[in-house]
């Protein structure tokens, strides 16, 4: 029952990653073309609430959001606390001690 709880806490940690990402990457998008954005808010409320990996690889890939200090400085934090918390995860579920 423990390994079902970790597999499903790096599961949650692996798909708001991907939400993360391709939520910069529309942002992104949408900047380009002049429509309806993304709010900040959001964008850094999926990055705390475990996005913050993919979060961070959008803003480094999509060029997204780097000259604003919040994201600079808040995104590579989470980015850091995840991947720590991932990399936990993954370890003790693989038996490694």
């Amino acid at each position: 029952m423990k390994d079902i709880s970790i597999i499903l806490a790096a599961g949650y940690l692996i798909i708001l990653s991907f939400a993360g990402l391709i939520s910069m990457g529309l942002d992104k998008r949408r900047a380009v073309r002049n429509k309806w954005r993304i709010p900040e808010s959001t964008l850094l409320l999926i990055a705390w609430i475990g996005g913050g990996i993919g979060s961070f690889l959008g803003m480094r890939i999509f060029r997204h959001k780097t000259k604003h200090r919040k994201f600079v400085i808040l995104l590579p934090i989470a980015a850091v606390l995840y991947a720590i918390l991932l990399i936990y995860l993954i370890s003790y579920l693989i038996g490694v001690q």
